[in-house]
């Protein structure tokens, strides 16, 4: 559903003053015009932004409609490449002045600056701390307990290129493991059978005492959801760990797999 505009400034300081002019701010400029569907709101804004850079307007004005268009979707990066764009033809001051306002407005954001930040900022669930297992991965790993009671559930993050060791959940009666993939790119194996590429939405069921690994793919960020499944005699043997070679083949056979 579209949101509306609503607009009282003009009222709220000149609606004594200047009634007419309260009207035409409030009812027509932002009532009717910011209102009006043939644009999205996202475009608009920061059309409007372009356009008071353009007349060298950078006061509090600019400061509302450079927040207004990030509270409408547009990115720092898209806000940092029109401010760039924009320069070439208003002028070089004109962008100096108007990227001070916007690195304020976008603060927050700016601090998201690591590899690790900007992929947390596109999880539903937290990454957690360095995993405690982490002498069973190669490479770096996170792990986030989300519910330790009735079901445990916990979100396990890779690095780029981590994949745990090879391993085997047992159990005499029920037992193994679900996977449900919530971000990135990875993989799954099971002993004797072909890797298995993972995406967000894929759901991975693990038998009892089947030896298997699971990781992220060279190169990207992978997480899933674990799901312990209750079983008699649970528990679980870590194995050598995957094959370097063998998984560095994995990107090329994937990347083979796309060509054809």
């Amino acid at each position: 559903m579209r949101e509306t505009i609503i607009q009282t400034a003009g009222r709220d300081t000149l609606g004594t003053f200047a009634p007419a002019f309260a009207h035409f701010n409030d009812d027509v400029l932002f009532g009717e015009n910011w209102n009006n569907p043939d644009l999205d709101l996202k475009t608009r804004s920061l059309i409007t932004v372009v356009a008071l850079m353009s007349q060298g307007i950078t006061d509090s004005s600019l400061t509302y409609h450079i927040q207004n268009a990030k509270n409408h979707g547009v990115s720092r990066t898209e806000m940092a490449a029109a401010i760039t764009h924009v320069a070439f033809y208003a002028g070089w001051p004109k962008a100096w002045a108007v990227f001070r306002l916007a690195t304020e407005v976008y603060a927050e954001d700016a601090e998201a600056t690591t590899e690790k930040d900007r992929y947390a900022s596109t999880l539903f669930f937290p990454i957690g701390e360095p995993n405690p297992y982490g002498r069973f991965f190669v490479g770096q790993s996170y792990l986030a307990p989300l519910s330790t009671e009735q079901v445990p559930l916990y979100n396990v993050t890779f690095e780029p290129g981590c994949r745990n060791n090879w391993h085997i959940h047992h159990a005499a009666s029920g037992g193994g493991q679900m996977l449900i993939c919530v971000g990135g790119r990875g993989w799954y194996q099971e002993w004797g059978k072909a890797p298995r590429e993972l995406n967000p939405g894929d759901v991975v069921n693990i038998p009892a005492n089947v030896k298997h690994w699971h990781g992220a793919a060279e190169d990207a960020w992978f997480s899933h959801l674990a799901i312990e499944v209750a079983g008699e005699d649970a528990s679980t043997e870590w194995c050598e760990p995957v094959d370097a070679e063998a998984y560095g083949a994995l990107k090329n056979a994937m990347d083979t797999g796309r060509k054809a």
